[in-house]
């Protein structure tokens, strides 16, 4: 079970949520199903109850795989689109949005507020839901009676690998997650055997937020791992969580990268760029100023080593031809 951190996650949550607002094994024995898991979590399936321990620290106990699911929160839906769960799916939230077919599924939260009586008229099988330290939230669907197998937001790649293997046990396909877990490590080490040649590693900032209240992040953030497994350095690695900071502060520290998840608005790139006073900085001067992928970027789930190779083609491409 993993360590929860309340403060920066909450942080994170509110900005994320006003940010939407202004734009969140190898087994060759298989059985024909639509999942193709493995025969032995068939069987699972049809007659074996069986308990999986979430978050909290709670033993669910399943008589069967769930047929209907509900997620309440991206990274999650994620999860289980990549174990082959995606037609189970009947309720998301507003910013759901990958893969395109979890778009089309019914809305029963704006990833702050859910609602309850749309819950339970889906009558899903088991809710998977997230740690926001207001138990209220969830107890009406508690007291319906729905199975809610509850994970705290991941603040490490150890935490997302942890997620996988823990839903794909709840819906009967623990192969398929250890799979997931083993392509995205690989994915990683083959970025990691790219930068090893690197001798210097390039500064990058990244921008959450842009003016006039700049946000970027520091260490013990999920953004900071992604830099650290991309084989670049963070300019605020000294700085903690999630934070406003100034542009006299960044011009000081005058990265030779500069990054941007704010993609909810135009051309957020040449925003930075003509900024005033920035046009001394080494990253405006030598035109290296990118638009990163803010989902790839902030959701803990199964494109975390694509978020990896993501920073990694961006600050260094000659490696990557």
């Amino acid at each position: 079970m993993k360590k929860f951190i309340w403060n920066n996650w909450l942080l994170a949550l509110m900005l994320s949520f006003i940010l939407v607002l202004a734009g969140c094994g190898n087994n060759n024995q298989t059985a024909p199903n639509k999942d193709n898991a493995p025969a032995s979590e068939v069987k699972k399936e049809k007659d074996q109850s069986y308990s999986v321990t979430d978050d909290l620290g709670d033993k669910i106990t399943f008589d069967k795989v769930p047929e209907k699911v509900i997620s309440l929160q991206p990274s999650n839906t994620e999860i289980l689109f990549a174990l082959g769960a995606g037609e189970k799916v009947v309720g998301v939230t507003d910013v759901d949005n990958y893969p395109k077919e979890a778009a089309d599924i019914e809305s029963v939260s704006d990833s702050m507020n859910i609602n309850a009586e749309k819950i339970i008229a889906l009558n899903p099988d088991v809710i998977i839901a997230y740690t926001i330290g207001d138990e209220a939230t969830l107890q009406p669907l508690r007291d319906a009676g729905i199975p809610i197998f509850v994970i705290a937001s991941a603040a490490t790649f150890e935490d997302v690998y942890g997620d996988i293997q823990q839903i794909a046990e709840v819906m009967g396909v623990k192969e398929k997650g250890n799979e997931i877990v083993d392509t995205i490590k690989n994915q990683i080490a083959a970025v990691a055997e790219k930068t090893a040649t690197i001798n210097n590693k390039k500064s990058v900032y990244l921008e959450i937020q842009p003016a006039p209240e700049i946000w970027t992040v520091g260490k013990n953030t999920f953004q900071q791992e992604i830099f650290e497994k991309a084989g670049v350095t963070n300019v605020f690695e000294d700085k903690e969580g999630w934070f406003i900071v100034s542009e006299e502060e960044i011009i000081k520290r005058d990265p030779a990268v500069i990054t941007t998840t704010a993609g909810f608005i135009e051309n957020p790139e040449q925003g930075i760029k003509s900024r005033t006073g920035w046009d001394q900085l080494t990253a405006v001067k030598e035109d290296k100023v990118y638009y990163l992928n803010a989902d790839v970027m902030s959701r803990p789930g199964p494109r975390i080593g694509e978020a990896v190779e993501h920073v990694a083609k961006t600050v260094y491409p000659d490696l990557f031809k």
